[in-house]
């Protein structure tokens, strides 16, 4: 015969532990499943109200702009959110994690979604760091063109490079311009080339990755600017060392303020996300209207989106990647709509 104490202790749990069936109940302190996980579930709003906040994220050793180029891998971390609202069986945490889930969601379906009808484009624009390094330049930009743009862009193109560029594109491109490292290939009669200075004042050697030119285009005169905006250095203890790039964005913000053609492309490897705090002067000046996710750097395994095609005067109807070539970055196509 079993003693009604007994019986008690077999039907008590132990303290700390949840009680049999009853796991989304009071756990060993007491706490139901809407006191639980507090902790948690500010977590999930906080990383939700990143995507329209980040601007606020302290720049302190970089870390604001780190966390604005990683942006949409942020969302990334809703999972592990998801497994400790679970383990804490906490309803609070769960439905905090609505906020991110339709933060991110929002951000990966205006990506996908953005743009007007690609059917409907005007012509189309390359844009590509082809790399001072690169081993085969003349077979790099041969596969550019084969994508049939109007206009392409190259960064980093070393006085070498430029000659066997030219001997590839010359017949299908017979108009271009080279100034410093930074050139453009056009389908289209150019004019007025000039070169923009982009150089901070901290750098002390020659340096010139900027310059504009007018095409002229069967919808009227576009200026076309090519930009090769400085690297951000990652430094210890010192953080992102993100001085250079931001103060050529301004030199090139205010290059675009200054422009009185009603059309205008930008075409450049920025060095930073359209995101990034970073790009402000530029970004308030031409409009960044597709490809978010168009990573295009590193190579190998890309994870951010540091090549950009921006326009003023009408938008950019698709977004696309081209095939790597031999260089660091993927090279992006963009068809563009005035």
């Amino acid at each position: 015969m079993t003693s009604t104490y007994e019986s008690d202790q077999r039907e008590s749990p132990a303290r700390g532990a949840w009680p049999d069936g009853r796991h989304w109940g009071e756990d060993g302190k007491g706490r139901g499943a809407w006191r639980r996980g507090r902790f948690v579930g500010l977590a999930a709003v906080l990383l939700g109200l990143l995507p329209v906040f980040h601007g606020y994220v302290p720049d302190a050793r970089g870390i604001g702009s780190l966390a604005e180029t990683f942006l949409p891998w942020l969302g990334l971390l809703i999972l592990p959110l998801l497994m400790l609202a679970r383990l804490r069986r906490s309803a609070l945490a769960l439905v905090a994690l609505v906020v991110p889930l339709g933060a991110y969601g929002g951000l990966a379906g205006g990506a996908l979604i953005g743009g007007g009808d690609s059917a409907s484009y005007d012509f189309s624009v390359v844009q590509h760091n082809i790399a001072d390094d690169n081993p085969d330049p003349a077979g790099a930009v041969r596969a550019l063109a084969a994508a049939g743009p109007k206009l392409i862009a190259l960064e980093e193109v070393t006085a070498g490079a430029a000659a066997k560029i030219s001997g590839v594109l010359g017949a299908k491109y017979p108009h271009h311009a080279v100034v410093g490292t930074v050139g453009l290939w056009s389908a289209y009669p150019l004019r007025d080339v000039t070169a923009v200075d982009l150089k901070p004042e901290g750098i002390k050697e020659p340096w010139q990755r900027g310059m504009r030119a007018t095409a002229v285009t069967p919808k009227g005169h576009v200026a076309v600017h090519v930009a090769h905006l400085p690297s951000v250095r990652a430094t210890w203890p010192q953080g992102l060392k993100t001085g250079w790039r931001n103060e050529a964005a301004v030199r090139l913000g205010a290059a675009l303020n200054a422009e009185r053609t009603e059309r205008v492309i930008l075409l450049g490897d920025l060095n930073a996300t359209a995101d990034d705090r970073g790009l402000n002067p530029v970004v308030a000046e031409v409009d960044d209207t597709g490809g978010r996710f168009g990573f295009s750097w590193p190579r190998r395994f890309p994870v951010a989106r540091l090549d950009h095609v921006m326009v003023r005067g009408g938008e950019v109807v698709r977004f696309e990647k081209l095939a790597a070539t031999g260089s660091d970055h993927v090279p992006v196509l963009a068809r563009v709509a005035f």
